[in-house]
């Protein structure tokens, strides 16, 4: 005798449910890793003479704009204006939403330093807590990516601090560019440590423009106030293998794995090549289901460029694509002022490709995820633009680690075409509905 047992369908998820869901798990992770948040955002600076709103409120605003990925400061102001919106924020956050034009009067004269400094701290008790301990190279180092992006271009200079360059018709274009220093983990975090905008000094005067190497200083001194007892292992392209770059590693105690290209650094990668033979080697094969990975690491310790040593460090990778035999061969070559040993530079070779993670992670992610990292957030004002950037820098750390919640996964994983990007619109969803009776509002309020 058979037994059939009848289970009823397994009922879907709504949209507003995924979106209570998601709005609890970002106010999980603000009260677990950032809990004084808010509470610092009452300590900047108020040059207001009339205050109807709190500071927390006017930054915090300013900050849901970007954990909401609403993609514009009109979006924003759309959803505000719908009255359930309003009230399920108030329910949600104890605050009160302000209209985008009056966070943007405060940001224009809010001091750039101050948010960028409030983000320092948030990094340093992410640190403190121990929470990215595990994503250590050899058990010490924090890996830190080094790039920078275009942020804003305009056809009319926005401001004094334009950069510009000029096409080969003549058109002069205006922009914005920014060196970012990001903390970068195997797993995918991009988080933002300190930020430099490249820009042109116009009170001194300029015969050339600023620009990346120039900037790199700065933001060295930035990350070294900010943290000063960091172990940092520097991830860079093949723009920063000079002694400027290497004497300020050297002097701030960091360790570095840099990119080395076909002209970088010409007497270095000359004497690699003639003690090429003499190199150590070490064969690493990978496979799974489509393809299969062969691995050549070599390396050369104590190459001596100017009057200091450095190690050598070459991957040549040979990807086979199994069902059709095909192969893809590319090489990967750095230097380090990391000792290499056959213990250690699978791991350095690897890491050294992490730098990738500020592109994809990064700035890939905030300008093609919702937070539209190239939009005009302020058309007249550099000041303001430069703390919207901060404010999205700190949002979408707290989404990275929202996305990485339990319940925010099991979401992901109910169906395979299930995005993040549609996940977030769930959350506006869930702003904008309206509880029938109190016990629906109670359970809207409990989590």
């Amino acid at each position: 005798m058979y037994i059939f047992i009848l289970r009823e369908p397994r009922r879907k998820t709504t949209a507003a449910e995924k979106g209570k869901i998601i709005i609890y798990r970002v106010k999980s992770v603000i009260s677990k890793h950032f809990p004084d948040l808010f509470d610092r955002f009452n300590y900047l600076t108020d040059s207001r003479m009339r205050k109807e709103y709190s500071m927390a409120e006017i930054v915090a605003g300013a900050l849901y704009m970007f954990l909401f990925k609403e993609t514009s400061r009109n979006a924003y102001n759309n959803d505000r204006r719908d009255d359930s919106f309003s009230k399920n924020y108030y329910r949600m956050f104890k605050l009160r939403l302000p209209s985008p034009d009056a966070i943007e009067d405060v940001l224009r004269v809010l001091p750039t330093n101050e948010l960028e400094m409030l983000k320092a701290h948030l990094v340093s008790h992410l640190i403190e807590q121990k929470v990215l301990r595990k994503f250590r190279y050899l058990d010490n180092y924090y890996f830190v990516a080094v790039d920078a992006t275009g942020t804003h271009s305009f056809e009319k200079r926005h401001c004094e601090h334009c950069l510009t360059k000029i096409s080969m018709n003549g058109v002069v274009t205006y922009f914005h560019y920014v060196l970012e220093a990001k903390l970068v983990t195997l797993s995918g975090f991009a988080i933002s440590l300190a930020s430099e905008f490249i820009e042109n000094i116009v009170d001194i005067g300029f015969q050339k423009q600023d620009c990346e190497q120039k900037a790199f200083v700065r933001l060295s001194e930035k990350i070294k106030k900010h943290f000063p007892r960091l172990p940092i292992c520097i991830l860079a392209d093949g723009l920063y293998p000079n002694n400027t770059v290497f004497s300020i590693c050297r002097k701030n105690g960091w360790k570095f794995i840099i990119t080395l290209k076909d002209g970088n650094l010409k007497t270095f990668r000359e004497e690699a090549r003639l003690l090429k033979n003499t190199a150590i080697s070490r064969s690493v094969c990978r496979v799974d289901k489509t393809t299969r990975t062969q691995l050549e690491y070599l390396y050369l310790n104590d190459i001596e460029y100017d009057k200091h040593t450095y190690s050598w460090v070459s991957c040549i990778e040979t990807k086979t694509n199994l069902p059709d035999k095909r192969e893809a061969v590319q090489q990967f070559v750095y230097i380090t002022n990391i000792w290499q040993a056959l213990d250690n530079v699978v791991n350095t070779a690897d890491s050294g490709r992490l730098r990738w993670k500020i592109e994809n992670e990064g700035f890939n992610t905030q300008k093609n995820q919702g937070y539209e990292l190239e939009h005009k957030y302020s058309r007249v004002s550099y000041t303001a633009l430069q703390n919207y950037y901060q404010l999205l820098q700190i949002a979408h750390m707290i989404n990275q680690f929202t996305e990485r919640t339990t319940a925010f996964v099991e979401l992901l994983n109910e169906h395979s075409k299930q995005t993040i990007k549609a996940l977030w619109k769930d959350m506006i969803v869930f702003m904008k509905s309206i509880p029938h009776d109190m016990a629906q509002l109670l359970s809207f309020t409990s989590g």
